[in-house]
């Protein structure tokens, strides 16, 4: 375990307040948060969880967390995500995990996104460090790669041989720029291409981000 995820997940769920309805994201510094939260539970806190994907969904119910749908409720009041990179304009790279479609639906309807990185995950620029992930429907995805790659990456099916498939059914494209220097752009441009189900591209979502170090977590002001 990374003492600095842990400090991040620690500082985070002190946002956690009694009664509220929390989204559950997916990851391996999310995980931590969400173990935390289960702790909150379990001291009487009367707490709802939306879980971003069926990892998570599993850890919950294990954790005695109580569960519901975004079709139950009005809003989600906050929700507690990690990031494979953020920049300074809190724009956000997800999907290594896999989940970035339910994780964004989430992200979409919370009052507050909360992302939770060690210091590795801050950039300047996004994508340097990491592929793009792009969620694809199976149908035809070879055209749909070769779509991609027109707007300048190399798409790599995740899995290979064996292809990764989401909790929703689909392929996942990891797509590897040298850069993106306009991430408003291309996630117009990847909405556009028929077959895409979503991309990690998370932009105006996230409202704080937490960043751990070994000795401790701070909010981060970005700019």
């Amino acid at each position: 375990m990374s003492s600095a995820k842990l400090q991040a997940a620690r500082k985070a769920v002190e946002l956690v307040k009694d009664g509220m309805v929390l989204g559950l994201g997916t990851g391996s510094t999310t995980r931590l948060a969400v173990d935390e939260i289960g702790k909150l539970v379990n001291e009487g806190y009367r707490l709802v969880g939306i879980p971003t994907s069926v990892e998570t969904e599993r850890q919950a119910i294990a954790l005695g967390i109580p569960l519901t749908t975004l079709d139950q409720v009005e809003a989600i009041d906050l929700t507690i995500d990690g990031a494979d990179e953020v920049d300074p304009r809190f724009r956000l790279i997800k999907g290594l995990g896999g989940a970035l479609l339910r994780e964004k639906i989430v992200a979409y309807y919370s009052r507050q996104e909360v992302i939770i990185v060690d210091e590795s995950k801050i950039v300047d620029v996004l994508g340097v460090k990491t592929p793009l992930p792009v969620e694809v429907v199976r149908f035809s995805h070879l055209r749909t790669r070769k779509k991609l790659e027109e707007l300048g990456c190399t798409a790599v099916l995740r899995g290979g041989g064996e292809p990764f498939i989401t909790d929703n059914g689909n392929h996942i494209y990891d797509c590897k720029f040298s850069s993106v220097t306009d991430p408003e752009r291309l996630d117009r441009e990847l909405a556009a291409i028929p077959g895409v189900v979503e991309n990690g591209l998370f932009i105006g979502l996230a409202t704080c981000v937490v960043v751990g170090r070994e000795k401790g977590a701070s909010i981060w002001n970005g700019d």
